[in-house]
């Protein structure tokens, strides 16, 4: 066992404040990592505030983890100290069940291991997250980060950059494809960075005038008013896919209306509310409407090596880590543009 410190949450809706645990010894198939960014995910906000349910405290979270490997077990060969690595949303899963046998350990049926706030099976208790100096993960779910890619603005790509790349690659938006982006925050712009290097024209779909020059100069062909009813009836039935990102109660409607036939919609975005959704132009034009959380271990480095390709990151505020509880407040009021990343080399 190791000491380390963090910041934690210690009841609900309480600030984060520094935090002494231990981690685990290096197993033969562990990889231990200096941590040097790890971002903040709006998760992060409704996890610790116990929006969702079944919070335990205290509380270090944090899923974006990019580090340096300090030391590995004697069985783990794809890492050596000193490489760069990123931890994402999960750190284990039954590895014996169809979902992991598939390389979709996020739908483990068995439940993935999250990075925070889940149940430690190494340890017991719960799992601590990336808001800390140093974290402990089996080798199979550490991830190899390129050396081109700013390590700080790499950090949202575990976590905003697969739950956007997934639901893209599984729609097979390509060259030919008319996309259109709902939502321009943290997911929302990774959103559009993915899309166009796939190659689609790629629409933002926002309800802030201020938004609209940021989406052109994200690469969006287009930025459209969604309040703007006329505006959106010249555009009904031209696209072939719909990435939604936005987690407040909104008219999913007005985005099928868009859709051609057989086009579909993916909510990623996750409202605290229930949505209304209209059948008659899904009955009308075979529209499929789904969900994706996240992505697997395989296709998280897929992304990340994609975006060492083409050179996306996604766009960042670095902060220091005693201002994380004034940025949990900004991220209230949707004051970032667009990810927060915590600079651990602050942690004292």
């Amino acid at each position: 066992m190791s000491e380390t410190i963090g910041y934690a949450a210690h009841k609900a809706g309480a600030p984060l404040k520094p935090f002494t645990f231990e981690r685990r010894p290096v197993g033969a198939h562990d990889v231990a990592i200096d941590i040097l960014f790890c971002g903040i995910c709006h998760s992060d906000l409704h996890q610790v505030n116990n929006d969702w349910a079944g919070a335990f405290y205290p509380m270090v979270p944090g899923h974006e983890i990019i580090g340096r490997v300090k030391e590995v077990g004697h069985q783990v060969h794809r890492f050596k100290a000193g490489d760069l690595v990123g931890v994402g949303c999960m750190v284990d899963s039954c590895r014996q069940c169809t979902y992991c046998h598939q390389h979709e350990e996020q739908y483990c049926k068995s439940g993935a291991t999250y990075t925070y706030n889940s149940q430690d099976n190494h340890l017991g208790g719960v799992t601590y997250g990336g808001y800390s100096k140093d974290i402990v993960v089996t080798e199979d779910f550490v991830l190899k980060i390129d050396e081109s890619l700013d390590p700080a603005a790499a950090a949202p790509l575990l976590c905003a950059g697969i739950t956007t790349y997934s639901p893209l690659k599984r729609a097979k938006v390509g060259k030919m494809s008319k996309v259109g982006i709902v939502g321009l925050g943290g997911l929302g712009h990774m959103a559009v960075k993915l899309a166009r290097a796939m190659g689609a024209y790629v629409t933002v779909f926002t309800t802030s005038i201020n938004k609209i020059k940021a989406g052109k100069d994200l690469g969006a062909h287009d930025v459209v008013l969604s309040t703007d009813n006329n505006v959106m009836q010249t555009l009904a039935n031209q696209y072939d896919f719909i990435l939604d990102t936005v987690s407040a109660k909104h008219d999913l409607g007005q985005y099928l209306n868009l859709l051609k036939v057989d086009g579909q919609l993916t909510q990623v975005g996750l409202p605290s509310d229930p949505l209304e959704v209209t059948m008659f132009p899904v009955i009308l034009k075979r529209l499929s409407i789904n969900g994706s959380l996240i992505g697997g271990i395989k296709e998280t480095q897929e992304v990340l090596d994609f975006c060492a390709r083409h050179g996306i990151t996604a766009d960042i505020e670095l902060i220091k880590m005693h201002e994380v509880n004034s940025a949990y407040e900004r991220l209230l009021k949707g004051d970032v543009k667009y990810r927060f990343v915590i600079d651990m080399s602050t942690l004292d």
